[in-house]
């Protein structure tokens, strides 16, 4: 690379002078939607609309009390605005935290810019693991490889040459270069995509594929069956304003209107808490995606160790005095000047040296290649890498001393010379060992107690690096990784290898290349298991991206955090911890509540389907449904979703949903018809039957309330009794405003206590039936 003194680039003034015509980048999309838009799609939805048809015909019975349920509605609103507005506040804020910046030369230095600030003809360092943002010509480099598989869908990398074109989209796998920007903003190649995700990946959420497939089920059923009911109601002879204030009570009751809101708030909820944490959450359904991970792919380098290696020892072999050696070292290091881990030790630790040498080529480091090289005029060529990809033979000795170093944990490097050229990208003939670099890498101080969760919680720990297997599994050992001695040497398996019987016999995976990293994901996804993968490199793009979750310190490369699901902004791996315990709270709370907004839309559709055959009036009034739905669904729902429930998730999402909901629906539609046998064999009028019905259905929702609630504790008990004593002084004092009549009659209590006896043994054996019927069909999600 020049020397930044080398290249003025352009002035201040000139700058200015493109962006007056329009000659300037664009800022990256923003991940968060804006305010109109959370606006919008929180009040105009399908189910707002269909309330507010209800509502119309409300008014029109002159009945307005009867419009209770669109106080509930604007209030649900409301708190999804203003959650997801809180979330987009976090999530912003992180967002211009992590933000990548470009490296730009303007009046002769070198300067850190935001992306949207590049403008046409900058001159831009480029360097291993950044992403390209603009379109430009190579106009000095020693040699850089370029990944452009998101433009072209070519996997190997690309060399580039001074002179050539590198495009948008891409990224820079190895080496460092500069580049004079051409093309900007909508000009450039990838002005269609979205250069910070770079080929998003879809994230599965089975919450909210469960809530669509609700919300599609019940679209189709809510306006024919109140529309049926309707007519039935007037062909039995009913009022106008009867048969109009039964039928919307029906369509009221089949709207689980807080469930949606109740998703919605509690992932945005997960998404304030992590960013407290300094975690960004990319996708809100990605913290839902972790808590079902169930293997956990590392790194070994920035993930359970430091990254920050020293070199500890050296051992000289080819015959230099030791100082020529660590001339040599120390000349190959800055003239190479690679930014990653291994470079920055070595140039720590072998000092610039002052007489230089014209360098005629250099081979930046891979991790397909595992080495890297540079070659002197008239000098000859100097080459570093993993020893087994230089030599293929080495002393007794020296084996046994590279074997010991693995064994404990240690890095291995070999430094050799050749008289011959650099051709291509190949190693150049006649090489020669001069001697072994042996560098440590620190475990994280808290990575052992991190592993030993994850252990507790059943997530087994997958270990994926391009190290040699032995310092892989020595490192691994010593962070408690289970299976430690369960592994394998990457290098040496044949591409036709069976993957998935590889990943189920081994967990350290050692000399990996990024193809197999990613292959290695694929073949534990088509196991059957949830991957959460984390990397900090270019070469753990490919498994990041393959992964159902990606994880990402914030120390990475660009490219990396572009297209990470969460980035741990303190790049600590400690973090993983919350992110997992976040994402198990969101699941588990919204599966507990999601039962009873379902217990109201099984009971309604069930009863008002009855109806269209049964000529009696439909047994509640909109105005009957609030008071229901507040206390024992509305309320209870918020506080049980903020409880700590972090126990693994087991599956069987839509099941465990259903089977209270199925349990306690049928529970209700069977007392409502017993009621109105009764009611119709003691003549009973329209009110008593209709109060008994509401006193019935609000037991059989507290008892679901207590179910769901398990495991019990104080504070929970006291909300279900505070809710339920103020579900009786309605009944008692405020019958008159809901259409209720009192409940101490003697000829209603001798119907309505036996039946109270009921509830239990009904609700709770119903609830096993579903059970057995549902656990027939566990993957038929």
């Amino acid at each position: 690379m020049a020397e930044k003194a080398e290249y003025v680039g352009l002035s201040y003034a000139e700058v200015e002078t493109r962006k007056v015509r329009g000659e300037s980048n664009e800022a990256l999309p923003p991940m968060t939607r804006s305010f109109k838009q959370i606006f919008l799609e929180n009040s105009l939805t399908l189910f707002n609309f269909i309330n507010i048809i209800i509502a119309g015909f409300v008014i029109y019975t002159g009945s307005y009390k009867n419009l209770l349920f669109l106080g509930v509605i604007l209030v649900n609103t409301a708190v999804g605005v203003f959650q997801e507005l809180r979330a987009k506040k976090n999530i912003d804020e992180l967002t211009l935290l992590n933000q990548a910046k470009a490296t730009v030369i303007r009046n002769g230095q070198q300067e850190e810019i935001l992306q949207e600030e590049i403008v046409k003809n900058d001159l831009l360092v480029i360097k291993r693991g950044q992403q390209i943002v603009v379109d430009g010509i190579v106009i000095q480099t020693s040699g850089i490889e370029c990944d452009e598989s998101q433009l072209t869908g070519e996997v190997d990398p690309i060399l580039k040459q001074t002179g050539d074109m590198v495009y948008s989209g891409s990224f820079v796998v190895s080496g460092q270069a500069l580049m004079e920007a051409t093309k900007v903003g909508r000009e450039s190649y990838s002005s269609k995509l979205t250069l910070e995700a770079k080929g998003e990946k879809s994230i599965y959420s089975e919450l909210l594929q469960t809530m669509k497939k609700v919300i599609r089920i019940l679209t189709f059923g809510i306006i024919p069956i109140g529309t049926a009911l309707f007519m039935s109601s007037l062909l039995s002879d009913m009022s106008v304003n009867q048969a109009i204030l039964g039928s919307t009570a029906a369509m009221i009751g089949m709207i689980p209107e807080g469930l949606i809101l109740l998703t919605t708030v509690a992932l945005a909820v997960g998404v304030i808490r992590l960013s407290r944490k300094k975690v960004l959450v990319k996708t809100m359904g990605s913290i839902e995606t972790l808590a079902r991970v169930d293997i956990l792919c590392l790194d070994k380098t920035g993930t359970l160790t430091s990254g920050e290696l020293k070199v500890i020892q050296t051992n000289v072999t080819g015959g230099r005095t030791e100082k020529a050696f660590e001339e040599m070292v120390g000349r190959f290091a800055h003239d190479l000047q690679e930014d990653n881990a291994t470079g920055l030790a070595l140039m720590e630790s072998f000092p610039k040296v002052d007489e230089a040498y014209p360098i005629t080529k250099t081979i930046p480091f891979s991790s397909v290649r595992k080495w890297s090289a540079v070659e002197y005029d008239q000098k000859g060529t100097v080459v570093m890498g993993a020893p087994e990809y230089l030599f293929d033979t080495f002393t007794s000795e020296l084996t046994e001393s590279m074997r010991l170093a693995t064994t404990k944990g240690l890095r291995v490097l070999a430094i050799a010379s050749s008289e011959a050229s650099l051709i291509d990208q190949t190693l150049p003939k006649g090489l020669r060992l001069e001697g072994i670099l042996f560098l440590e890498d620190e475990i994280r101080e808290n990575a052992p107690q991190t592993l030993q969760y994850f252990r507790e919680q059943d997530v087994e720990i997958c270990i994926i690096s391009g190290d040699h297997p032995q310092t892989v599994a020595q490192i691994a050992k010593r962070a408690g990784v289970k299976g430690s001695d369960q592994l394998i040497d990457m290098s040496k398996v044949e591409d036709t290898a069976d993957y998935q019987l590889l990943v189920q016999e081994n967990r350290i995976f050692g000399r990996v290349s990024p193809e197999q990293k990613r292959a290695l994901v694929e073949a534990l996804q088509a196991n059957g298991r949830t991957v959460g993968m984390t990397g900090d490199g270019v070469n753990d793009i490919l498994a990041l991206k393959k992964a159902d979750c990606s994880i990402v310190m914030a120390n990475g490369s660009d490219a990396t955090k572009g297209i990470a699901d969460f980035v741990l902004l303190d790049s600590n791996f400690d973090s993983m911890v919350g992110v997992v315990l976040e994402g198990r709270k969101v699941v588990n709370n919204i599966q507990r509540v999601a039962s009873l907004y379902l217990t109201k839309t099984v009971y309604s559709i069930l009863l008002a389907a009855l109806f269209i055959f049964i000529s009696s009036p439909y047994p509640f009034q909109p105005i009957q449904l609030s008071p229901i739905s507040t206390l024992t669904v509305g309320i209870p729902s918020f506080f049980l979703a903020l409880r700590p429930n972090v126990s693994p998730i087991k599956g069987r999402f839509f099941q465990n949903i259903l089977e209270p909901a199925l349990a306690s629906g049928l529970s209700v539609v069977l007392f409502a018809l017993t009621i109105l046998f009764f009611g119709t064999q003691l003549n009973w009028t329209y009110e008593e039957t209709s109060t008994i019905t509401v006193w019935m259905t609000g037991i059989v929702c507290f008892v679901v309330l207590y179910c769901i609630s398990k495991p019990s504790n104080w504070k929970i008990l006291l909300m279900i009794g505070a809710l339920f004593g103020n579900f009786l002084i309605l009944f008692l004092f405020f019958g008159r405003l809901f259409s209720l009549v009192s409940l101490f009659q003697w000829h209603l209590a001798l119907v309505y206590i036996p039946l109270m006896f009921l509830v239990i043994p009904l609700f709770y054996g119903l609830k096993r039936v579903m059970h057995r019927l549902l656990g027939n069909h566990k993957h038929a999600n």
